[in-house]
C-alpha cells in the first residue's frame, strides 16, 4: 500500500458507481483500496472518468448479490431510466446520494416508469454514514465505510467502550 499498490479483490465485492463524477472517482479510488472490484456506468461517452473502468449500459455489468450500486449524481435526466435498470437486475445493495432534508428525485423518476413501491424502497437514501461528509472525499469515505458496515451486519456507529459491558 505505501508503494502505491492496490490490494488485490477479494473476489466478493463489486461497486457499480453510477454516473462519471468527482465522487464516483473517489468512491472507485477509495473502495478499490478495501478490496472491491469498481466500474463506473454512465450513458454519456463523453463524461471524463480518467483511469477507471467504465461501462455505457447496465446490461453490461453483472448485477449480483456481491455488487453494490452507488448513484453519484440524482440530478441527471437519465436518473430514471438507469435505476429501473439497476433494479430490474439483482444487486446486493442500491443506494443514491443526496441530503435527507430533500426531495428524492429518484422517488418520482422511478413512479413515472412504473416501478412498484416496493422496488423503489429497495433504494438507499442517503447513503454513508452519518459523518457530515460535504467534500467527495469526505462523502467517498462515508459511503464505503457505509458499505462495508452493512455488509459485516452492523450498523456502523461507535461502539461505547465506557458504558458498556
Amino acid at each position: 500500500m505505501a508503494h502505491g499498490e492496490l490490494p488485490a479483490s477479494t473476489g466478493d465485492r463489486r461497486l457499480v458507481a453510477v454516473f462519471a463524477s468527482s465522487v464516483a472517482v473517489t468512491l472507485a479510488h477509495i473502495a478499490a483500496h478495501v478490496g472491491y472490484d469498481v466500474v463506473v456506468l454512465d450513458p454519456d461517452p463523453e463524461r471524463p472518468c480518467p483511469g477507471l473502468a467504465r461501462v455505457s449500459d447496465v446490461a453490461a455489468v453483472h448485477l449480483d448479490d456481491r455488487t453494490d450500486v452507488v448513484v453519484t449524481d440524482h440530478d441527471r435526466a437519465e436518473l430514471g431510466d438507469v435505476l429501473a435498470a439497476v433494479l430490474a437486475g439483482a444487486p446486493r445493495w442500491v443506494g443514491v446520494l443526496g441530503s435527507p432534508r430533500h426531495a428524492a428525485p429518484h422517488v418520482s423518476a422511478l413512479r413515472e416508469r412504473g416501478i412498484a413501491d416496493a422496488d423503489i424502497a429497495r433504494v438507499h437514501r442517503p447513503t454513508g454514514l452519518d459523518i457530515g461528509s460535504r467534500t467527495p472525499g469526505e462523502i467517498a469515505v462515508a459511503t464505503v465505510a457505509g458499505l462495508l458496515a452493512d455488509r459485516n451486519g452492523r450498523s456502523g456507529g461507535f461502539y461505547d467502550t465506557v458504558t458498556a459491558s
